[in-house]
């Protein structure tokens, strides 16, 4: 066991930034009471000093897209000494390249291929954020609370929807992205969509709605 940095409540709180108890509540399955109490460091209705328990960062590392190793250290459950040896991996070896996209739930993860679902249990997290950390790399963005999109598949994209397919005729699978992803990753989305399928992009310019096109050549990502 370790020490808690100083004003962890407020590091949890600039976590959190511009969503809404509410919504931080929604994404992690806590009350957004609780989650107000641990950015006081403090039970509201006691004054007792608290501290969240190891499950409750877990909850809060998926709701936020924060490491779960980073977090465990940070409340002082874990010294960096405690990571630096761990080699066990809890997910299985598999080409990142050629996952569609990825599934995150609280006890195992799930690869989607075109041909194949892969559902691995989660034993341990203490090397899991760094599986997550790599995602990144290989073209992965987070599309909701749970959910990895590797945007090299996407084959089109239904804006209105809000949905995202691997085939260009949208009609095999596809996911849902959350709102705020969605506005978020709109352009990038359509970057990658039209390098995907080799198709130009269309923007308009001025008042008389002009449009220029760009091939995917002419528009890197």
């Amino acid at each position: 066991m370790g020490q808690p940095i100083p004003d962890f409540g407020k590091f949890l709180e600039g976590l959190r930034g511009s969503m809404s108890l509410r919504e931080a509540a929604r994404k992690s399955g806590l009350s957004h009471a609780y989650i107000r109490d641990l950015e006081l460091e403090r039970n509201r209705s006691t004054n007792d000093k608290i501290t969240p328990s190891p499950d409750t960062l877990q909850k809060l590392s998926a709701a936020y897209g924060y490491p779960y190793t980073e977090l465990m250290i940070k409340a002082g459950h874990l010294m960096s000494d405690d990571v630096a040896p761990v080699v066990t991996r809890s997910y299985p070896e598999v080409d990142l390249n050629q996952v569609y996209f990825i599934e995150i739930g609280m006890k195992e993860i799930t690869y989607h291929t075109e041909a194949d679902r892969l559902a691995w249990s989660i034993d341990s997290l203490l090397d899991f954020s760094t599986f997550l950390d790599t995602l990144d790399e290989h073209g992965f963005k987070k599309m909701d609370a749970d959910l990895y999109v590797n945007l090299h598949h996407i084959r089109k994209y239904d804006e209105r929807k809000g949905k995202l397919y691997f085939d260009e005729e949208g009609k095999g699978v596809s996911v849902t992205i959350s709102a705020i992803r969605q506005r978020k990753y709109h352009d990038l989305i359509n970057r990658y969509t039209a390098n995907n399928t080799q198709r130009s992009l269309e923007f308009s310019f001025g008042k008389a709605g002009k449009k220029a096109s760009f091939t995917t050549a002419e528009k890197n990502i």
